[in-house]
């Protein structure tokens, strides 16, 4: 059986989609992209100024867009998605005919620890009561079922990013 095409890791922001999906790229020698940025850089804006300034649901349309993008034509690449992109069923569907889908998970604590003081998170900005942990609960707790429907899975829980990337590769490689 061929390997699959592209490797697209899913997960919650801070989970370490971005640097994990570097360090595949780099010992597959393939091209390697975050959706938010590649977003960014054709929207001349940051993620946080389209949610500010388009609305959110407009965001998710850029994201549809790439989906339908990436599904089409995109071969040899690691691709990190933002956190929010495999909430639309459309948009897993056509990232799980892209490539091999891994999702990267974290549990809140350990993800608020990560993110705590982050100002480039729109969705983190003001947690109700100021309760960072509550806050990314119920967010995970909202994104369960999409989470479950990503095919394979990475507890990153105290794996560092390189024993991380091993064990992609290794879901990569069955």
């Amino acid at each position: 059986m061929a390997k699959a095409r592209n490797i697209i890791l899913c997960g919650f922001m801070g989970t370490g989609k971005t640097t994990v999906g570097k360090l595949v790229a780099a010992r597959l020698g393939w091209q390697f992209a975050d959706t938010d940025q590649v977003i960014e850089a054709r929207r001349g804006k940051s993620v946080s100024a389209i949610f500010a300034e388009d609305g959110e649901a407009a965001f998710r349309q850029m994201e549809r867009e790439l989906c339908h993008e990436i599904a089409a034509s995109w071969r040899g690449c690691v691709i990190a998605t933002g956190g929010g992109m495999v909430l639309d069923a459309t948009n897993r569907e056509l990232l799980k005919r892209a490539g091999c889908m891994i999702c990267l998970d974290l549990p809140a604590e350990h993800l608020a620890r990560r993110l705590a003081g982050k100002t480039d998170r729109p969705l983190l900005a003001n947690p109700p009561n100021g309760d960072l942990v509550a806050h990314i609960q119920a967010l995970l707790t909202a994104r369960a079922e999409a989470y479950r429907a990503v095919p394979n899975h990475i507890d990153t829980t105290n794996l560092s990013p390189y024993a991380i990337s091993e064990a992609v590769l290794e879901i990569w490689r069955r």
